[in-house]
């Protein structure tokens, strides 16, 4: 007996896909304006209107249930990447014209890891290159509906603390339908992209910022509060003045920041930011490891002022700790101890409920705190503590969901590390073992540059192809949190 009504699952994919035209409209005015090719945006158009019309006739039935949930969240993503990829191919040009190559850029933008195999910049259009900003930004706002609204429902590697932390149970309060939840967070997410736009193009305007056009402007504020990291500018964000890179650090904080968070904050709310345990740990986070790494330049010497190596380790800290990706410098040239704190902060993650990726410094902090109480417990075997997070005791049910999707995370990532050294020996690519952690833990948790041939002012093309199919695997299971992916592949899912 099968279980699962897949065809509840395509109907609602069919929805998604139906309306994925709009997002085209961008990209294709910028083509008509430049001269350039319509085909690549004109045909996907049509196409995703035509195939989502199509699932929606599966069935009449609209209500999700936990299985039709686990099926439509991961193929929602894999469809998207698939049609995301297909302009990048119509349009024929430099290294996003291979199939592979597309799906990997395509799958690297809408689950925001920043990975590219774009080495070429100029031999793309500006609208094409605005299609992966897009895309980007799609994806975060995709995030921000699933983890809210879905994920948390599903119990998903202790996603369900979202409720506890960010007490989403009470907010409409905030979401009683999860359109209105999309509503409410969209209009947030569009909200800080639109101030974003305005403080670059107003650096520009003000003659402090003279590369950041219009066009910059909107492309880096999409992957920006997106956490993606995609930039137009082969040098990314270190092809712009000091000042514009001191100015998107505080949009790469927020992008991974609790949107229900900000929401009570703009509301007036204050006592929700001061009682929450993980926003004080994650800007702690921030903190202590901009100045390790200050420490560390400082005594390489690598930049001649103090503002230099304040500004490019607390930039690089954010963009990575918050899985955004950007390089305000080529820090593959740094020293290797600066390096491996780096690799150390892909592992973190911003806040539940934004648009990061990674572990997460919620499930770090219910780790931190339950390792603790079992020191406690050891030393006092009749002593009863509960673990706390702001105030409310965490079921131990949820500490066990979290501890093993820490593990699960970690497991893969050390499979992947090994599967990107054996695949590149075979084809007599040379990738160290730091630098195949670097990409490996880069793709999985949604990062996007690493280390050596795949640094920020690199690309992942060297790699062969079937590394780039696993790590396009990567960044999706890592960005929908592994399990409903895991999930379908048991057969317990699909029979009763």
């Amino acid at each position: 007996m099968i279980r699962v009504d897949w065809r509840v699952s395509g109907r609602l994919i069919g929805t998604i896909l139906k309306w994925l035209w709009v997002p085209f409209v961008l990209p294709l005015g910028v083509a008509v304006l430049d001269g350039s090719a319509l085909r690549p945006f004109l045909l996907p158009m049509a196409g995703t209107v035509v195939v989502g019309a199509g699932l929606e006739r599966l069935t009449e039935r609209s209500d999700l249930r936990a299985r039709e949930a686990f099926l439509m969240v991961s193929f929602t993503w894999l469809g998207v990447a698939v049609v995301g990829a297909t302009p990048f191919v119509l349009a024929g040009q430099g290294a996003l014209a291979v199939p592979v190559n597309a799906l990997f850029e395509s799958m690297s933008g809408i689950t925001t890891t920043g990975a590219t195999v774009v080495g070429d910049f100029g031999r793309h259009s500006r609208a094409i290159l605005l299609w992966r900003a897009i895309l980007q930004w799609i994806g975060g706002l995709g995030i921000l509906v699933l983890a809210t609204a879905i994920l948390s429902q599903l119990s998903v590697g202790g996603a369900q603390l979202m409720e506890t932390e960010s007490q989403t149970a009470d907010s409409g309060r905030l979401t009683p339908r999860i359109s209105e939840t999309a509503s409410l967070l969209g209009k947030l997410y569009l909200g800080l992209t639109g101030l974003q736009v305005a403080v670059l193009y107003g650096l520009h305007l003000l003659g402090v910022a003279p590369e950041m056009t219009l066009y910059d402007a909107v492309a880096h504020a999409f992957t920006t509060i997106s956490t993606s990291g995609f930039s137009p500018r082969a040098e990314s964000i270190a092809a712009f003045s000091p000042a514009v890179q001191w100015a998107i650090i505080p949009f790469m904080i927020l992008g991974a920041t609790s949107f229900v968070l900000i929401y009570f904050v703009l509301r007036g709310d204050f006592d929700r930011l001061r009682q929450s345990d993980e926003f004080r740990f994650y800007i702690g986070i921030l903190g202590f490891f901009a100045v390790v790494v200050a420490a560390v330049e400082t005594a390489d010497a690598t930049y001649g002022s103090v503002e230099a190596v304040a500004r490019h380790s607390l930039f690089q800290v954010v963009s990575i700790v918050t899985t955004t990706g950007y390089a305000s410098t080529d820090f593959n040239l740094w020293s290797s101890g600066a390096k491996h704190v780096l690799f150390v902060c892909m592992f973190i993650g911003g806040m539940a409920g934004s648009t990061t990726c990674s572990i997460k410094t919620l499930r770090w902090l219910v780790v931190l705190k339950a390792f603790r109480r079992d020191l406690f417990v050891a030393a006092s075997p009749s002593a009863v503590r509960p673990v706390r997070l702001s105030g409310d005791v965490i079921e131990e049910e949820t500490i066990r969901d979290i501890y093993a999707y820490t593990l699960v995370s970690l497991v893969i990532f050390i499979l992947a590390t090994v599967f990107v050294v054996v695949d590149a020996s075979r084809v007599g690519l040379t990738v160290t073992e730091f630098e195949a952690m670097g990409a490996a833990a880069s793709t999985f948790f949604n990062v996007g540059p690493a280390f050596g041939i795949a640094g920020p002012l690199e690309s992942y093309a060297p790699f062969p192809p079937s590394t780039k199919l696993a790590m396009t695997f990567l960044m999706w299971i890592g960005r929908i949190e592994i399990i409903p992916v895991l999930v379908l592949l048991t057969p317990s899912y699909w029979r009763s």
